[in-house]
């Protein structure tokens, strides 16, 4: 088995590792991921300016590539290029935060799952929901045990085309985990979202942050798992119809 694992944390991300070691007992894991940080690069794909792939060793010595774009541009790098067509599965992660609710927008985690999806190739994203702590303080092993036990699983019982699963695992023990919910897609807003200031010549600048707002999230919601210390698994599909307003538009005069 060949598998293509990038992330948006960056080629030295402690997640990235995790992830490597936890497949490598699944088959031929490529390492394929952004040369830094490209956390909320969202779909993003690079189209005007030349993309190089930098072979390096990761601390093990394991052979890997980093990538100058985005997340998807290394799905498509990794896939065309470096794996020349032959994959087999497409992880995304560890992430280190979550990607819950309506994060999947933003995600560069989840974007390079969906491109995966795009290819008809079987695609993970897995997240552990560390929160405003350090980088030290993420436990990335249950998260790494249960890609390589959902990986053996997908691949021998696919979802259906063009369909992936973003996994979120909270950032705890595996001991004080309390088990394994399949879950939708729930909410997750944020208000305050700029930052107005000046900079040293007076000059106004934005910084884009905010903070989560507060809301009681819906049972069988991803944010819901979560917050109840269980593994969230949410089947995402790549057609954004509404099908509940199909029958509505019809009845627009429209003509």
């Amino acid at each position: 088995m060949r598998i293509l694992l990038t992330n948006d944390d960056g080629i030295h991300a402690p997640g990235i590792f995790a992830a490597k070691n936890a497949l490598a007992a699944l088959g031929e894991v490529f390492v394929i991921a952004p040369e830094r940080q490209r956390s909320a690069a969202g779909h993003a794909v690079t189209l005007h300016k030349p993309l190089r792939i930098s072979s390096l060793r990761l601390s093990d010595g394991t052979e890997a590539h980093a990538v100058s774009g985005t997340p998807t541009d290394c799905v498509t790098l990794g896939y065309e290029i470096v794996m020349e067509r032959n994959c087999d599965l497409v992880v995304s992660g560890i992430n280190n935060g979550a990607n819950l609710g309506w994060d999947l927008t933003y995600s560069g985690t989840v974007a390079a799952a969906f491109e995966g999806a795009i290819l008809n190739l079987p695609s993970i994203a897995i997240s552990v929901t560390a929160e405003d702590v350090s980088a030290d303080k993420v436990i990335f092993s249950p998260a790494a045990a249960f890609l390589a036990n959902v990986a053996r699983q997908l691949l021998s019982d696919p979802l259906p085309s063009h369909s992936f699963l973003n996994i979120n695992v909270p950032n705890c023990l595996q001991e004080n985990l309390t088990g394994v919910e399949i879950t939708h897609q729930g909410r997750r807003e944020y208000v305050d979202k700029v930052v107005a200031s000046q900079d040293p010549r007076g000059r106004p600048y934005y910084w884009l942050a905010g903070s989560l707002k507060e809301v009681n999230p819906d049972p069988g919601a991803d944010v819901h798992a979560v917050l109840a210390n269980r593994i969230s698994v949410t089947p995402v599909q790549l057609d954004l119809t509404d099908y509940r307003a199909l029958e509505r538009l019809r009845g627009w005069q429209l003509s």
